[in-house]
């Protein structure tokens, strides 16, 4: 089943890699470890649209978009899953994923539908991964757990030529609630260098969890 996402819009993403597209307000936030992180103000929700590029030194871009993709693995490597699966929500096909977060804050959850799709360009291979919230799937919402309505990503990821993958990762991500802005602001800036780490760690581990399995 098409999950509605447009050719435009894995170009637009893979595109990225080669000529990013940070016009309009966009600003450098924050480099580490090679990861450069850029932020766009909202002035909607005073939250920021994120744009990451970086590299990932030690797994090949398909074992990074396996990785990404595998949400039973996720499970294992990321402390801040409560729940995660992928299942029909009264014939909308759909992922819910719970995350935890720390004491006072109740727990977020999504609902989100999302599209991987390997495109060859001019020789090279990238692989593309498009998500975004779907506030029409029809699933419950849970007592304490703040549902998240507005949530999209996407990811383009290719060989860096030498054994590495190069990442592009865009996201926006409204929380709710009454979480102060700087600690939304400040957990992104922790969280992503924090999530490649672990993500890169994860790909090193995969072979052996799938032999596991």
């Amino acid at each position: 089943m098409s999950l509605q996402f447009t050719d435009a819009e894995f170009q637009s993403a893979w595109r990225e890699l080669d000529e990013p597209q940070l016009e309009g307000g966009w600003e450098l936030f924050t480099e580490t470890m090679g990861v450069k992180i850029y932020r766009l103000y909202d002035k909607e929700t005073g939250l920021y649209e994120y744009k990451v590029f970086g590299v990932l030194n030690t797994c090949s871009p398909e074992l990074c978009a396996d990785v990404y993709m595998d949400l039973m693995y996720r499970k294992k490597w990321d402390g801040y899953v409560k729940e995660l699966y992928e299942k029909d929500f009264s014939g909308q096909n759909a992922i819910y994923w719970e995350v935890i977060y720390p004491f006072p804050l109740s727990n977020r959850d999504y609902v989100y539908i999302r599209e991987r799709r390997d495109l060859e360009v001019d020789s090279r291979k990238i692989s593309v991964i498009l998500a975004r919230s779907s506030p029409e799937t029809a699933c419950e919402e849970k007592r304490g757990v703040l549902r998240v309505k507005d949530y999209k990503q996407s990811v383009a990821m290719e060989s860096d030529g030498a054994g590495g993958t190069k990442v592009f990762l865009n996201y926006f991500d409204n929380p709710g609630g009454m979480i102060p802005t700087w600690l939304v602001n400040w957990a992104a800036k922790t969280g992503v260098p924090g999530f490649l780490t672990n993500m890169q760690k994860a790909c090193s581990n995969y072979s052996q969890y799938c032999q596991g399995k």
